[in-house]
């Protein structure tokens, strides 16, 4: 075979330059009948064998084999012949080639006798559907490179889509996800499509039945909306959302993003979701945010208030006022400790409940036993024992992290107070963070170090002086007031003296 360069060549030399076939053969070393192909068409054609291959080793066997495949059809599922199954009847029956060579035919009868998977085009109304699915994408959380899962969820009419990223697919996940999706498309589809995940399904029954998850029931119940699950194995029943998923990683994530927190990689997510209702879809009639409008009037409105889409689970204190919820020890203020309390775990954040009230919260760790404090949660107790100041496991984490300013201010107060006064008058200051932000605390601290002020209320006054600095005064200048100035003749007190006449008399 020749090449399309070589091709164009020939045919150049033939109708342009009008070069005969022996010149043509002789010039550039090809033999007439590539000439003449060459000369038929310009295209290039496709290999064909002259005769076809011989197999004399496999070749008896063939149809055997072809037997054996087409009694597969009539046999039990899990009870057909397999390649190696066939290879050792073709043994049996005196074949002495390879296993490969049977596998490589089989291969191929099977796809011949494949046939091409086509789909029916799919037309969705205004706010009747909508589809889900998970997906993961690379990023860089706080400096840690890690695989965050994506939920998403589309519209099927307008293909207004909602990417939010969560450290795993745990159920609590799952549906944030679509409360906040609810958030993003101000309304509640009729009805949404999913695989069969574990955290809506219990077990798949026949057909489309299922056995869901009561908490899904729950969450269903409260947002009216209807579950539809695709047949197991057939990812392209919800293949909006699967598009979906791939173009969002591709479009939103790349580069790999680099975030202080899955706080703010969903804030860069949410910002692109929004930015992507100017995109048209191809053959689509308006944009995604115009069809949007449209469909938005045909979602079910958001109830009253979102479903608390966490895990809740009684705990009770430990000796070092922290509970443990799932190998963790998260840690609470050592003044409001109870026996009995309640956790709350979001996607997110751990919420620690006294009754209904919230007494500590942190963003939720998925290691493993692992200590998440609050360093705030233990000044009550340093204020009391300032002997364990240096060793205190909260406060040592802390003081990695706070600025060189506390280091000077604790070493003054200590050289300065003896009996551990020095480091409770330190803890006073330090308590200054449950009411101030930790920015105005430290400019705070600086200032009163400036000013000679080492202790508590020194750094109170620089606070209440950096949230209301003092105005300036002004000079008032009466030069141009003539009314008020100086050369106004004085009153005349002798007419009280008038009074004092009249009164007599």
């Amino acid at each position: 075979m020749i090449s399309v360069e070589d091709r164009e060549l020939i045919r150049r030399a033939y109708f342009i330059e009008h070069k005969s076939l022996r010149q043509i053969a002789r010039e550039l070393h090809v033999a007439r009948k590539t000439i003449v192909k060459a000369l038929a068409s310009a295209e290039a054609e496709s290999y064909k064998l002259s005769f076809p291959r011989t197999a004399p080793i496999l070749g008896p066997y063939k149809p055997q084999i072809e037997a054996l495949l087409a009694e597969n059809k009539h046999l039990p599922v899990k009870q057909r012949y397999t390649s190696h199954r066939v290879y050792e009847e073709l043994v049996q029956a005196g074949y002495q080639g390879g296993e490969s060579t049977v596998r490589g035919y089989i291969g191929q009868c099977r796809r011949a006798q494949r046939r091409p998977q086509v789909y029916l085009p799919l037309e969705f109304d205004p706010g009747s559907d909508a589809q889900v699915d998970w997906g993961e994408a690379v990023a860089e959380v706080a400096g840690v490179r890690l695989t965050a899962q994506l939920f998403c969820m589309r519209l099927c009419y307008s293909r207004r889509t909602f990417l939010m990223a969560f450290p795993t697919q745990r159920q609590e996940a799952f549906l944030e996800g679509h409360v906040q999706a609810f958030h993003f498309f101000e309304g509640v589809p009729q009805r949404i499509t999913y695989d069969n995940l574990k955290a809506a399904v219990e077990k798949v029954l026949t057909g489309h039945t299922r056995q869901e998850q009561q908490t899904f029931v729950a969450f269903r119940s409260h947002y009216l909306f209807d579950s539809h699950f695709c047949t197991p194995g057939q990812g392209h029943e919800k293949g909006v959302v699967e598009h979906a998923v791939g173009f969002g990683r591709r479009n939103y994530l790349v580069p790999v993003p680099k975030v202080a927190s899955f706080e703010a990689l969903n804030a860069l997510l949410l910002a692109r979701c929004l930015a992507d209702d100017e995109r048209q879809v191809t053959g689509q009639p308006m944009t995604i945010g115009a069809a949007w409008e449209l469909e938005r009037a045909a979602l079910r409105p958001l109830p009253g208030k979102d479903y608390a889409c966490c895990v809740t689970k009684p705990v009770s204190l430990t000796p070092y006022s922290q509970v443990i919820f799932e190998s963790n020890r998260y840690s609470l203020p050592a003044d409001k400790a109870q026996t009995h309390l309640v956790v709350k775990a979001y996607p997110l954040r751990v919420d620690i409940l006294s009754l209904d009230a919230i007494i500590a919260s942190h963003p939720r760790c998925y290691g493993k036993n692992q200590d998440i404090f609050d360093p705030l949660h233990y000044l009550p107790l340093l204020a009391q024992r300032p002997g364990a100041f240096q060793h205190a496991k909260p406060l040592r984490r802390w003081r990695e992290t706070w600025p060189e300013t506390y280091e000077r201010l604790l070493g003054r107060l200590q050289a300065e107070e003896c009996d551990g006064q020095g480091v409770r008058e330190f803890v006073r200051i330090l308590r200054l963070h449950e009411q101030y932000p930790a920015q105005q605390v430290e400019q705070a601290v600086a200032c009163a170090l400036e000013h000679g002020c080492i202790h508590a209320d020194g750094v109170i006054l620089c606070l209440r002086q950096l949230a209301h600095p003092e105005p300036s005064l002004t000079t008032l200048d009466l030069s141009g007031q003539q009314r008020l100035g100086h050369d106004i003749a004085p009153p005349d007190l002798h007419r009280y003296e008038q009074l004092l006449v009249a009164g007599r008399s």
